[in-house]
């Protein structure tokens, strides 16, 4: 059985291949000094049976195709001009053989045809002996039948120049060699398809194709180029002729998708369609590839449309210059030429290349079918034409026709090719692709005559340029772009969250404090400000923070500063005073050499305040608390001494004459100023060393602020400096509260308590208001605290001495004093 189908094959093979078609009117044919092949679907078979056997077919009882039928004109016409031109190949002669191929698989012998010489193929045959029948071929229609037939083409490294296969697969030359197309590849097709998709901020799309290599290619190069663009592609599937594309639209819908590429030869195209139609789907965008996107016919449907928005890519350049005038021409010849050749349809009968349906069609109807091809085919004959003209070294009056002329030489020539053709570039990569020159197009289906309008463009030559016109897409004048995203996109200020399993699906997520969402950089991120740096809750960038410390110049710290140094000149002065009446009754009274140590220590703990304003450093946090509190606590030694000395002299002599005698003789005042200082200056300093207050930017208290502050590190160090101050200050209190009853000259209660009251309060005021507030001014506060209490002791302690030895030099005498003691004594013995 399966012999029996062989020898049919082979009988239908051979008898094609020796009948020789003698036919000079046929649209298939033309003599020439070298001949073209050309491979066309005037037929198409729609529906493909598995055969278990080797089967040629009959074109001409399947379905008859105007766009195929229109490409052969092209070929025909094409060949003409180059012919009639004067400059190219001028005294040689280019003929064609042209077959209708309309299968995948089944049209081997055309191809035999086509490779042979003198009707015999013989494999072994070296390059030079053998001389095929063409010097290159253009065609067939389809990656499928492109991938089929060119092993055939190979064997003898026949140029195949290709109008109609863009799978990327035939851009390998390992496997491909002689293949050469003038059609951009399904890659730069993807490409620009992408290019729209991103164009208006789509990322929800389904992909349709048909069950050959064109989509299964344009599927493989559509995941590969989608990664890392945001979209997403949410449903595929591949049409089949019977398939059920009810279920399909209505998955389509099921999964909210808007924008549909079909991607798939018109067949499938044309099924699909018609199925939307049918199911009434409604405000759809279909992106349409190059196959079916001019399509004649669709566009006239019925309710099309309903269907939503169709948006096609084609060539560029459509229109061919005299093709019109041309197809009218062979019209009218064979016309008259229809009905006399018996012996022409006899013969073409019997080599399949029978086109009866070709004579019913007017002129308009081949001129007006889809051009998408044309410029292709058109161009694939003058690469071929070119080629030829190099092979054989032509010049403007004449070529070398005694040149031999092999397949393979003008495939090196079509390789190398770069000339410029009805405004366009046409050369080849060496991957034997072309230039890209794409244009969008727009279905105008609203009207009773539909038109395709252009309204975008995709170049790569001589740079990459796409655009589209926004102004002519059906969405202009403010009117929404069709939504078609997994998700809304988020709000300013939201980073992305993925949600399920497609990466453009995500909910959003509001930026938290301190935080910005970079969308060019990661929409799913937030990115943490820099440290000089802020932004508030949903943020798209950080501001820049203020940086706030005590400067010089604010008004606040020249206020302080002056008072500082009003203290600072005071206390020099009041120093200076006691230094000039040393001897006088009122400096011995109110501690004699223990008073300069007094002041000095006063002074030494004004400057202290300096430290407070400017920018802050290590030494700056150490010395603006570390003099202060060692300084004045020298001072709170010798009130404390003072106070104690008093309440001694008058109260204790008498009642412990052997421990004032102790006290007197080794000079008990200046031991107990030297011990308790001792004590404080070790605390200081293991506060200074141990865990010693640093400069430290605070950009936590405050958004849009970095606070320039000295941070305390160890609590433990300085509340044992505090601890021995107020300590101090404690028993100065009660030592004068305990003397609150001596002679009016030597009585230092009232003023002592005053001083170490303001003293407390001005501390416990700051250390609250630092407990509870954060502010560059808690610092001033520290400052003031300090003033203050050094203004207690001065106002309270010094200024009234001082102004008796100005104003009332009278009091400053020992008689008075001598009299007060008197006059205390006294009081005690009344009492």
């Amino acid at each position: 059985m399966i012999l029996s189908h062989i020898f049919i094959f082979l009988l239908g093979f051979t008898h094609c291949l020796f009948v020789k078609v003698f036919c000079s009117l046929s649209e298939f044919s033309l003599d020439g000094d070298y001949l073209l092949g050309g491979l066309f679907p005037v037929h198409e078979v729609e529906q493909s049976t598995i055969m278990f056997s080797p089967e040629a077919i009959e074109c001409k009882g399947h379905t008859f195709t105007r766009s195929g039928y229109q490409m052969l004109q092209v070929m025909r016409f094409a060949v003409e001009e180059i012919n009639n031109s004067t400059t190219l190949l001028p005294n040689v002669s280019l003929g064609y053989e042209i077959f209708d191929h309309c299968s995948d698989t089944k049209n081997f012998p055309s191809v035999f045809n086509l490779v042979s010489q003198n009707g015999s193929i013989k494999p072994q045959e070296k390059l030079n002996s053998h001389h095929p029948k063409v010097i290159a071929l253009t065609g067939p229609y389809g990656s499928t039948r492109t991938i089929t037939i060119s092993p055939l083409v190979t064997m003898d490294l026949v140029p195949l120049v290709n109008y109609g296969a863009s799978s990327s697969t035939l851009s390998n030359k390992l496997q491909y060699p002689t293949f050469i197309r003038t059609i951009p590849s399904n890659k730069d097709l993807i490409q620009m398809i992408i290019h729209i998709i991103q164009w208006f901020g789509w990322n929800w799309v389904a992909f349709l194709g048909g069950p050959d290599n064109y989509s299964e290619d344009g599927l493989r190069l559509f995941y590969k180029y989608i990664s890392n663009t945001g979209i997403c592609l949410a449903y595929q599937e591949t049409l089949q002729i019977r398939g059920n594309y009810n279920q399909t639209l209505k998955n389509i819908n099921m999964l909210n998708i808007n924008v549909i590429v079909v991607f798939a030869v018109p067949i499938y195209a044309e099924n699909i369609v018609r199925a939307a139609i049918a199911n009434n789907i409604r405000d759809k965008v279909w992106i349409a590839s190059e196959t079916w996107s001019m399509n004649q016919q669709l566009p006239r449907e019925r309710g099309v449309e309903k269907i939503g928005t169709v948006i096609g890519i084609t060539e560029r350049l459509l229109s061919l210059p005299g093709f019109d005038e041309f197809v009218y021409k062979i019209k009218a010849t064979n016309n008259k030429d229809n009905n006399s050749n018996v012996e022409s349809e006899v013969q073409n009968e019997i080599c399949n290349q029978e086109c009866k349906e070709g004579a019913l069609l007017t002129a308009e109807d081949i001129i007006n079918e889809n051009p998408t091809f044309s410029f292709a085919i058109y161009s694939a004959m003058y690469s071929m034409a070119n080629a030829l003209h190099k092979v054989l070294q032509c010049n403007l009056n004449e070529c070398y026709k005694n040149t031999t002329v092999k397949p393979y030489m003008i495939l090196r020539e079509i390789k190398n090719l770069d000339f410029s053709l009805n405004g366009r570039q046409v050369k080849y990569d060496v991957n034997g692709d072309t230039t890209i020159s794409y244009a969008a197009v727009l279905w105008h289906t609203e009207t009773n005559s539909p038109r395709i309008e252009m309204v975008g463009t995709y170049d790569t030559y001589p740079e990459i340029l796409f655009a589209i016109n926004n102004s002519l897409m059906p969405w202009r004048n403010n009117k929404p772009v069709p939504f078609s995203n997994c998700s809304v996109e988020c709000r300013d200020g939201y980073s992305r969250e993925h949600e399920g399993f497609h990466a453009c699906c995500f909910r959003c997520k509001k930026c938290p404090q301190n935080t910005y969402v970079d969308y060019s950089r990661d929409p799913y991120t937030c990115y943490l400000c820099a440290e000089s740096e802020w932004s508030d809750e949903g943020s798209t960038a950080c501001k820049i923070r203020s940086v706030v410390y005590l400067q010089f110049t604010e008004i606040t710290s020249i206020v302080v500063i002056f008072f500082t140094s009003c203290l600072i000149t005071v206390l020099i002065f009041i120093f200076c005073l006691f230094a000039f009446n040393y001897n006088t009754p009122v400096v011995r009274s109110a501690g004699g050499n223990m008073c300069f140590l007094m002041l000095a220590s006063l002074t030494m703990s004004s400057i202290s305040v300096f430290f407070f304003f400017g920018q802050p450093t290590s030494v700056d946090c150490i010395l603006r608390n570390f003099m202060f509190s060692f300084f004045f606590t020298i001072c709170l030694s010798c009130l404390t001494v003072r106070s104690f000395q008093i309440v001694c002299v008058f109260k204790m002599a008498a009642e412990f004459p052997k421990l004032h005698s102790l006290w007197v003789k080794h000079n008990g005042q200046w031991l107990f100023i030297l011990f308790s200082s001792f004590i404080h200056f070790i605390s200081c300093v293991l506060w200074a060393t141990v865990s010693p207050d640093h400069p430290v930017r605070d950009s936590v208290t405050f958004n849009d602020q970095t606070m320039l502050i000295c941070e305390r590190r160890n609590t433990v160090t300085i509340s044992i400096v505090l601890f021995i101050s107020w300590f101090l200050g404690f028993l100065c209190i009660s030592f004068s509260y305990m003397g609150r009853d001596l002679p009016k000259s030597y009585n230092e209660a009232k003023p002592i308590t005053f001083s170490l009251l303001m003293y407390y309060l001005s501390w416990i005021s700051y250390f609250t208001i630092y407990l509870t507030f954060q502010s560059k001014y808690v610092l001033l506060l520290n400052a003031l605290a300090q003033i203050t209490s050094i203004y207690g002791i001065l106002l309270s302690y010094f200024i009234p001495k001082s102004y008796i030895m100005l104003f009332q030099p009278k009091k400053n005498t020992a008689a008075y004093f001598q009299t007060s003691i008197q006059n205390y004594t006294q009081t005690l013995s009344r009492s």
